[in-house]
């Protein structure tokens, strides 16, 4: 399925290289607010850098990297907004 800007889709689904903005961040716990701590909101553009084994993706946001375990990246929903080199 091509991931236009209107579909809205798991962190999970990325690919390397895929601009990305943040619709939604999981509200339950303190992870909303570990997630705000690194800089990552609704509405931040993030491109995913790679995918790792077992899942994990590797978020960059300007020169920060950030590793996001497939549990929780299945939690965040996102938007596509492009491809970029990475």
């Amino acid at each position: 399925m091509k991931k236009t800007p209107d579909v809205k889709f798991s962190l999970r689904e990325s690919v390397p290289g895929q601009l990305m903005k943040i619709l939604s961040l999981p509200k339950e716990g303190m992870l909303y607010y570990h997630f705000i701590r690194l800089g990552i909101h609704e509405g931040q553009v993030v491109v995913c850098f790679e995918k790792l084994p077992g899942g994990t993706i590797v978020l960059k946001k300007n020169r920060q990297y950030m590793a996001i375990g497939h549990r929780l990246a299945e939690q965040v929903m996102v938007t596509a907004l492009g491809m970029v080199r990475v």
